[in-house]
């Protein structure tokens, strides 16, 4: 199943010439996890209070193929890809419309609150099967 999270390109976002910053494509991507997260049913804030269990990210190999502009209206698209007890990896894209401006794979990790790795939550390793 794929996610779809919309994204509007601000001035902010933009160099002075119009074009979008490399690193807020990981910020739109960022974004995106974070609702794809809590679509599934996992309220992180509570995860990390109950259970001690928080995400991070190991892992993001980025490829940055067409420029977004000031004011493009994009969408992120989030799928997973491989599922272990402790990780998590998914594909995704950024587009606008059918052009693909930029992908990345990126692997997440539990941890506990001392970086050790912790098992994924019951709730998320279920609303991925």
């Amino acid at each position: 199943m794929i996610h779809k999270f919309p994204v509007h390109v601000y001035y902010e976002d933009t160099d002075l010439a119009g074009i979008v910053y490399y690193a807020n494509y990981l910020k739109f991507i960022e974004r995106a996890r974070t609702e794809w997260v809590r679509d599934l049913g996992v309220d992180q804030v509570k995860l990390k209070e109950d259970e001690g269990v928080v995400f991070a990210v190991r892992r993001v190999e980025a490829d940055y193929l067409t420029p977004a502009r000031f004011d493009d209206e994009l969408v992120v698209e989030t799928a997973l890809e491989a599922m272990t007890g402790v990780r998590i990896v998914l594909t995704q894209e950024v587009k606008r419309g059918e052009d693909l401006l930029f992908s990345a794979q990126v692997t997440l990790v539990a941890l506990t609150p001392t970086g050790h790795p912790a098992r994924l939550p019951a709730v998320l390793r279920r609303n991925l099967h």
